[in-house]
């Protein structure tokens, strides 16, 4: 399976967050207006969408996304998408690749909080009033707020295509009924972690590992270009909650060729500041993890090799000059 990747230009919030919109985490396209020309379901599907010349199905050209009928009646089309965890949205992208003369020229998005699926009492929120939609391109869009969703309904004036829907943002917890002796992974996109920033995602996003389970392949995991100069490559993570770091995981599950030499982490506790400061802070943290050599398409494990730095917020994972890591968890207790 292929995993998105995104151009460097794209908004932080791209390479920070979880898709909550990924099906491989359970989110689903439940409903819609209309999906006559291609399902509601493609318009999930976590890889690129894709183009193939001369490939038609019953009902016209084969289209690797959502598409509606031409509307011939007063009105628009929607869909409704159960997130695959309810969190707080961040941005969302809005992709008409490849729809040219049959994409929507308008949008918007709107959510809800429940506990089922949508019924048509259902209160929605406008989290994302109309906007213009051009053909064949990413459209993002960062939102604020802080309210948690579940679902969201795209519409789309009045019908058309849309490849790709994306919705980014950090899955929330009750952390207040978290267990303060067990060890969770802090560094968990599931429990809200994300990562601040990264010297280089060339191969692959930053963010893939702090995805729940492992890697897929070589493509689902944070990869950098070959370094030709001095140093190693570098992201700085935000952990989900404080807490008291225990055990660490290191996984270059599918990295053969192309694994680091080695790796290290540092960590601080940090108050204050923004997050753009972290970067600098960051190469005077303290060593949670010193560097320990790697092997290709392994699962690391390190306990006794961890230093007592008491309670932590961030941490920097370092990768010895560079090349690729599928996973990184830090279990930890609450604090």
């Amino acid at each position: 399976m292929a995993v998105i990747q995104y151009d460097a230009n794209a908004p932080d919030f791209i390479h920070r967050y979880m898709n909550l919109a990924d099906p491989r985490l359970g989110a689903e396209a439940i409903a819609c207006s209309d999906d006559f020309f291609a399902p509601m379901s493609r318009m999930l599907n976590p890889e690129p969408a894709v183009f193939i010349p001369g490939k038609y199905d019953e009902h016209g050209k084969w289209m690797d996304g959502w598409e509606s009928r031409r509307k011939r009646v007063n009105g628009h089309d929607h869909a409704i998408v159960r997130l695959a965890r309810r969190g707080v949205i961040r941005g969302i992208d809005i992709d008409t690749s490849h729809f040219t003369g049959n994409f929507p020229p308008a949008a918007s998005l709107q959510a809800c909080d429940c506990e089922g699926d949508p019924v048509a009492a259902t209160k929605w929120t406008e989290i994302l009033g109309s906007v213009d939609l051009q053909g064949d391109c990413h459209q993002y869009h960062a939102l604020s707020g802080e309210q948690a969703f579940t679902h969201v309904r795209l519409n789309i004036y009045p019908d058309g295509g849309v490849a790709r829907l994306r919705i980014y943002g950090q899955p929330q917890r009750d952390w207040g009924k978290a267990s303060r002796s067990e060890l969770i992974d802090l560094a968990s996109v599931e429990n809200g972690a994300y990562v601040v920033a990264a010297n280089n995602q060339h191969f692959g996003l930053a963010s893939n590992i702090l995805m729940p389970g492992r890697g897929v392949n070589m493509g689902d995991g944070w990869e950098t270009r070959r370094r030709r100069e001095p140093g190693n490559d570098w992201c700085v993570i935000a952990l989900g909650q404080p807490g008291r770091i225990a055990k660490i995981e290191v996984d270059t599950c599918h990295y053969k060729g192309n694994y680091p030499d080695s790796c290290s982490i540092q960590a601080a506790c940090v108050e204050g500041g923004s997050e753009k400061s972290l970067i600098t802070q960051s190469m005077f943290w303290p060593l949670l993890l010193p560097e320990q050599k790697l092997q290709m398409d392994l699962q690391h494990y390190f306990e006794k090799e961890i230093a007592s730095l008491g309670i932590l917020t961030h941490i920097r994972y370092n990768m010895n000059p560079d090349g690729g890591t599928s996973r990184l968890r830090l279990w930890g207790k609450l604090v």
